[in-house]
C-alpha cells in the first residue's frame, strides 16, 4: 500500500496585481505544513506539483523541513482549472440568462466571496454538456489530463511510497471525484470547501486508488494555537 497526499497550495495573493504567488499567510501555512510532516515522521519519497508559482512555492517551503532532499517533479497537468480563461469566455454567455450573475459582474469581483459565486456558476456550466466553447480547454480534456497525471505518478513511483502532490483546489476536487466514481456535475461540491494548505490522503495499490480522508486542516488549527495566530483560510 502506498500513500498519496494531495496538498492545496497556501493562500495566494487575491486582489494583488500578481495572484500567482503566496501571500505572507500562505508562506506561513506552507512552512507549518512542512514542520507538521517532519514532526509526525512523514518522510516523502517524492513530490509533484503543477508549474504554477503558488504550487511550486508551497512545495519548496514544505519540503525544506524534510530530513533528506525530496525529488520534486513539475507536471502542468496538476495545474489549477484555468479560471481566468473561463471567466473571459463563459461569463458573457451566462450573464445573458442569469440576472444574479450579471449583478455580481456589474458590482465587480473585488471581494473573495463574490468571486467564488461566479466561479461556481462558471465551473458548473463548464462541466455540463451545454458548454461547447471552442476557445477554452474542455472539461473532458482537463479531467482526462488530471486522471493521466495521477496514473503516471503511480506507475513512476510504484508500491510502498509516500508521495505528495502540491496542487490546487480544482485539481484536488477533480481527483477526489474521480476516485469516488463521480462525474463533473458533482466535482464542484469538493472544490468550494477546500482550505488553503489542507491535506487529502489517498491510498493506492496497483491500479486501485481509495480515499482515506479529505480536506484536513486540523494541523493548521493546532499549530496556529501554539503560535497564537490564525493559519486557516479558504482564499
Amino acid at each position: 500500500m502506498a500513500t498519496l497526499y494531495l496538498i492545496r497550495h497556501g493562500q495566494a495573493s487575491f486582489g494583488a496585481d500578481d495572484y500567482d504567488k503566496l501571500s505572507e499567510l500562505g508562506c506561513r501555512q506552507a512552512s507549518a505544513m512542512g514542520r507538521y510532516l517532519a514532526l509526525h515522521g512523514i518522510h516523502l519519497d517524492a513530490a509533484y506539483s503543477g508549474n504554477l508559482l503558488r504550487q511550486r512555492e508551497t512545495a519548496q517551503l514544505a519540503l525544506a523541513s524534510q530530513a533528506q532532499t525530496v525529488p520534486h517533479h513539475v507536471d502542468p497537468r496538476f495545474n489549477e482549472v484555468n479560471n481566468d480563461e473561463q471567466l473571459e469566455h463563459l461569463v458573457p454567455e451566462l450573464v445573458a440568462s442569469n440576472d444574479r450573475l450579471r449583478a455580481l459582474m456589474d458590482k465587480g469581483l473585488r471581494e473573495s466571496k463574490d468571486y467564488q459565486k461566479v466561479i461556481e456558476a462558471v465551473f458548473n456550466y463548464w462541466v455540463s454538456p451545454a458548454c461547447q466553447h471552442p476557445d477554452i480547454q474542455s472539461w473532458e480534456d482537463y479531467s482526462t489530463g488530471v486522471r493521466s497525471a495521477v496514473r503516471d505518478l503511480i506507475a513512476e513511483q510504484g508500491a510502498g511510497k509516500t508521495v505528495a502532490v502540491f496542487t490546487s483546489g480544482g485539481t484536488i476536487a477533480t481527483i477526489v471525484a474521480q476516485v469516488l466514481g463521480l462525474g463533473g456535475e458533482h466535482t464542484y461540491k469538493f472544490y468550494e470547501p477546500i482550505f488553503n494548505c489542507s491535506v487529502t490522503q489517498l491510498f493506492y495499490s496497483g491500479d486501485k486508488v481509495s480515499l482515506s480522508y479529505f480536506n484536513d486542516r486540523s494541523f493548521l488549527q493546532m499549530m496556529g494555537r501554539e503560535s497564537d495566530e490564525n493559519l486557516v483560510s479558504y482564499r
